[in-house]
C-alpha cells in the first residue's frame, strides 16, 4: 500500500491479486479502517458491468456487432473470459473479488465509484496496434490456443497474477513481456489511471480516495503521481491514451490493388477468347464459393448460410467495402437468433472447443471468420488459377 499526497487530496493505492481471496479480505479491511470519501476502482465501464451485472451479455445485439465490425473485440473478449474461468476453476475464487469488495463496501458506505482505468477495447486495440503485423497472427493464434487449454495454470503464470493484472497474464501466457505490449497493457493504463484520478481529485472535491488497482500498477502509478505527471491537464492526457495509431496504408491498398489485377485478368482472358474468359470467370466463382462454404460448413452454419456464403463470395472479393464473412454472419443470425440462455452460458461454452460450435453466440462469430477466411483463401487461390490459365494460354 501506497500513500500519496496531490495538491489536497491524498490517495491511498491498494495494490491486490486478482485471485487472492487475502487481497479482498484487505480490501474490506482498509475500508472499514480508513475514512475515505471515494473508492476507485481499477476498471472500465464495459469490465464493471461484466463484473456487477452477469446479465449484460444478453443485451448484447450480435448483428450490430457484426455490422460494426466489432466481432474481432467480441472475440477477444470472450477469450479473456476464459481464461479468467479457467482460473476461477482452479483457485477456487472468481477473478475480480476484490474489485467487487471495493465496489460493494463503497456502496454500503455510501461513497461514489470511481472506474479509473482506460476502456477494455482501446487497450486490446493498442496491442494490436503496436505489435508488429507478422507478430499479430501469433498473438491473435495464442489468444486462441488459450481460450480452450485445459492444462493447469503454471507456477510461473501464478507469480505474474499475484503482481496483480489480469491483462498483462492473458497475454503473457503467449507473448514475452517486451516493450510493445508492455507499453499499452501496463505503462499507459498507470499514466490513464493517475489521470483520473487527478481528473477526479480536481474536479469532484475528492480528498481521500482508495483506489483498488492491480500490484503490478502499484509502483508505476505511485511514481507519476509523486511526479505530478497526468495531474496537468489530465483530460487532454487521457484524450491521447484513447488515440489509436495510424494504421499502415498498405492494409487498405492491398485488397483494391488485387481486385484490379483480377479485373485485368479478366479482361485480358476475354480479349483472347470469349471461351477463356469464361472459364476463368467460372474458376473465379467456384473456388471464391465453395472455400467460403466449406468455411461456413467447417464452422456448423445453417445449410442457407452455406449458400449464401457460396453466392456472396465471388462478388464480395471484388469489393473490399462488404466482406463474404458479412453476408454469412447476418445471415446465420437472422435464421438462428441466440437465445437468452446462449448468452448466459457464453463464457463457460467458450471454455471449450465443443462449447463454442454449441453456442449459438460464438458459432455465429465462428461462422463469420471462417466464411470470410475461406473467401481470402479462394480470392488469391482463384488469382493464381487466372493468370496460370493466362500463362498457359
Amino acid at each position: 500500500m501506497r500513500v500519496v499526497r496531490v495538491g489536497e487530496t491524498e490517495i491511498t493505492l491498494l495494490g491486490t491479486a486478482h485471485v487472492s481471496r487475502t487481497s479482498a479480505e484487505e480490501v474490506a479491511r482498509v475500508l472499514a479502517e480508513g475514512d475515505f470519501d471515494a473508492v476507485a476502482v481499477e476498471l472500465c465501464p464495459a469490465r464493471h458491468s461484466a463484473l456487477t451485472r452477469p446479465d449484460v451479455w444478453g443485451q448484447t445485439d450480435l448483428f450490430r456487432v457484426l455490422r460494426d465490425g466489432r466481432a474481432g473485440m467480441l472475440a477477444a473478449s470472450l477469450a479473456l473470459g476464459a481464461y479468467q474461468q479457467r482460473l476461477a476453476e482452479q483457485f477456487g475464487i472468481e477473478p475480480g473479488a476484490e474489485m467487487r469488495t471495493a465496489i460493494d463496501g463503497a456502496l454500503e458506505r455510501h461513497l461514489p465509484v470511481l472506474l479509473i482505468d482506460r476502456d477494455i477495447g482501446v487497450t486490446m486495440k493498442r496491442v494490436y496496434r503496436n505489435v508488429p503485423w507478422w507478430q499479430r497472427f501469433g498473438l491473435l493464434g495464442g489468444l486462441l490456443g488459450s481460450v480452450v487449454s485445459r492444462e493447469q495454470v503454471s507456477e510461473a503464470e501464478i507469480e505474474r497474477l499475484k503482481e496483480g493484472d489480469i491483462l498483462e497474464t492473458t497475454f503473457a501466457e503467449f507473448a514475452d513481456r517486451d516493450k510493445a505490449l508492455y507499453g499499452p497493457l501496463i505503462d499507459e493504463r498507470d499514466r490513464y489511471m493517475v489521470a483520473r484520478l487527478c481528473e477526479e481529485a480536481q474536479e469532484g472535491g475528492h480528498r481521500r480516495i482508495l483506489a483498488v488497482v492491480g500490484a503490478g500498477h502499484l509502483a508505476g502509478m505511485a511514481g507519476y503521481l509523486e511526479q505530478g505527471a497526468g495531474c496537468d491537464q489530465p483530460r487532454e492526457q487521457q484524450r491521447a491514451l484513447e488515440q489509436f495509431p495510424a494504421p499502415a496504408r498498405w492494409p487498405k491498398v492491398l485488397p483494391w490493388l488485387i481486385v484490379a489485377i483480377i479485373l485485368a485478368g479478366f479482361a485480358i482472358g476475354f480479349s483472347r477468347s470469349p471461351e477463356l474468359g469464361r472459364m476463368m470467370v467460372w474458376d473465379w466463382i467456384l473456388i471464391n464459393g465453395v472455400l467460403s462454404a466449406l468455411g461456413a460448413t467447417i464452422a456448423g452454419a445453417h445449410p442457407v448460410t452455406i449458400m449464401a456464403a457460396f453466392l456472396a463470395a465471388p462478388w464480395t472479393s471484388l469489393n473490399p467495402m462488404i466482406g463474404a464473412s458479412m453476408v454469412a454472419g447476418a445471415v446465420e443470425v437472422w435464421l438462428r437468433k441466440p437465445r437468452v440462455e446462449d448468452f448466459h452460458r457464453l463464457r463457460s461454452d467458450v471454455t471449450t472447443w465443443r462449447g463454442w460450435w454449441r453456442n449459438r453466440v460464438s458459432r455465429t462469430l465462428l461462422v463469420f471468420f471462417l466464411a470470410g477466411f475461406g473467401s481470402s483463401i479462394g480470392t488469391y487461390v482463384a488469382g493464381f488459377r487466372i493468370y496460370d490459365r493466362l500463362l498457359g494460354g
